[in-house]
């Protein structure tokens, strides 16, 4: 399921919606330079590294892995990810967005169960 092209458009959507969220929270609770800086630090951060640990052979990427790391990292990793950008959401007082990124995010990866599994495998 985790391959279904509308599985891996809201994957994609959710990962834009991670570095909006990191974005809006360093508007939102920071001010001056701060503000700017967080404002595109984060989100290039996570993009960076989303894109740069993956497990090799992850077929929803390119199936190549700048820098490998095992499954159980990888996913470590994603659910970092969409935590901070949920955290960010309702620390930065969007609470019905965060619940709301939350609810999605989790039935994307009840969908995304052989993706997960496969990440687990040894």
């Amino acid at each position: 399921m985790s391959k279904n092209p509308l599985n891996l458009s809201l994957r994609f959507l959710l990962e834009l919606a991670i570095l909006f969220a990191l974005g809006y929270w360093g508007w939102v609770r920071h001010e001056g330079a701060w503000r700017y800086l967080l404002v595109v630090g984060l989100p290039v951060l996570a993009s960076v590294l989303w894109g740069t640990f993956r497990k090799p052979g992850d077929e929803i990427s390119s199936g190549k892995a700048p820098v490998p790391v095992p499954g159980w990292l990888r996913l470590l990793l994603e659910l970092a990810l969409f935590g901070s950008g949920i955290w960010g959401l309702f620390d930065a007082g969007a609470m019905t967005a965060g619940w709301i990124f939350f609810g999605i995010t989790f039935v994307h990866y009840l969908l995304s169960y052989d993706y997960v599994a496969w990440l687990l495998k040894r």
